[in-house]
């Protein structure tokens, strides 16, 4: 638990709530400058369909604090027309510019998808 926690209080987080239950979560790793990165989103199942997911984008891009930065990236499966149409998101401009380092953890063991040949070094 203690890495969710550092997570938590790392970011700019945003809470959904019903009453005192917590239905859905957003959080912002950002340097309030120039750059954020909208991650860990969710509604809970129960209370999907209800435009809190639509609400939860434009409150993020909305917040005082995050308006003014220059690039915010998100990573999503499922909703990019969610993302697109309520945060103002699309495709990255230039992704052959980006690069990651992704390190497995105890906390999250994933596989990572194979890329596709073009995009492999020779060495």
């Amino acid at each position: 638990m203690s890495i969710v926690r550092k997570s938590i209080e790392n970011s700019l987080c945003f809470g959904v709530y019903d009453g005192n239950e917590q239905v859905g979560f957003a959080r912002l790793v950002t340097d309030y400058a120039t750059f954020g990165w909208m991650c860990d989103v969710f509604i809970l199942p129960s209370h999907r369909g209800r435009g809190l997911g639509k609400w939860l984008v434009e409150c993020v891009v909305a917040h005082p604090d995050v308006k003014a930065l220059r690039r915010i990236l998100l990573s999503s499966r499922d909703a990019h027309d969610l993302y697109e149409k309520y945060g103002g998101f699309h495709s990255l401009h230039y992704p052959a510019n980006w690069m990651e380092k992704f390190t497995e953890t105890p906390f999250r063991k994933s596989k990572l998808p194979s890329l596709p040949e073009e995009n492999k070094s020779s060495g």
